[in-house]
């Protein structure tokens, strides 16, 4: 499966040569031009990598990094022109895990995708290798992959994390505040119906029809569960 990089960038010549090297070498681009779009890309689809400009029209890249953060571990690589302080704009406290200065050598670029690439599949390499499945549903804990009647289902980070926590625990309700404690830890201090954005956004591709679930249920007053028949 190829893996899918977003690339948010607000010159196009720039996207346009990132984006034809990247897919010569088997990779799969989407792009964006500035930071709200990059947010709104992002928040409905699954990446493995984010390319993100520090200068950017409507939202910088470091807001962009910020926000990514709250939900989100996927690596990201910052491309900043040349003379911006480097240590603030890799600080820890925005969560960027490499930075490249413009101009660059796209050899460059592609090594350290590569690399760190390599590394998240490592990082993955010691969890459970289980497969999880509920009728028509595939759930692979080893490489974060679901299927739904033989076709890939692209979920983010925090989806994939809330479906293996339902899939793991059958028939248990977990109120929103078990949900966030669970998948989001720390990362997150704001108001607890996010989780009801995620489910509703969960249903929406596991659920042939996400009003009448099949797989993901509502415990009125309480929370959500997850079973493998109706209830």
């Amino acid at each position: 499966m190829a893996k899918k990089i977003l690339l948010v960038d607000d010159e196009p010549l720039m996207i346009k040569g990132l984006k034809y090297t990247l897919e010569q070498d088997g990779y799969e681009t989407v792009s964006a031009y500035d930071g709200e779009e990059a947010l709104k890309m992002f928040s409905e689809d699954a990446f493995d990598l984010v390319l993100l400009d520090v200068m950017l029209p409507k939202m910088d890249g470091i807001q962009v990094c910020q926000r990514i953060r709250e939900n989100s571990d996927v690596p990201i690589i910052m491309l900043t022109a040349k003379g911006e302080d480097m240590d603030k704009i890799l600080g820890l406290e925005y969560g960027a895990d490499d930075y490249m200065t413009k101009p660059f050598n796209i050899l460059e670029v592609k090594a350290r995708i590569k690399t760190i690439l390599r590394r998240m599949q490592a990082g993955t390499a010691d969890q459970d290798a289980r497969i999880m499945k509920v009728r028509d549903l595939e759930v692979n804990v080893a490489n974060r992959s679901v299927t739904l009647k033989g076709k890939e289902v692209r979920l983010t980070a925090k989806e994939f994390d809330l479906l293996q926590l339902f899939i793991s625990h059958r028939g248990r309700v977990f109120s929103r505040e078990e949900m966030l404690d669970a998948v989001w830890k720390n990362e997150y201090s704001g108001d607890a119906r996010t989780v009801d954005v995620h489910i509703r956004r969960l249903r929406e591709k596991i659920e042939q029809n996400p009003t009448q679930p099949e797989f993901i249920f509502t415990k009125w007053g309480v929370g959500y569960y997850f079973t493998d028949r109706d209830s």
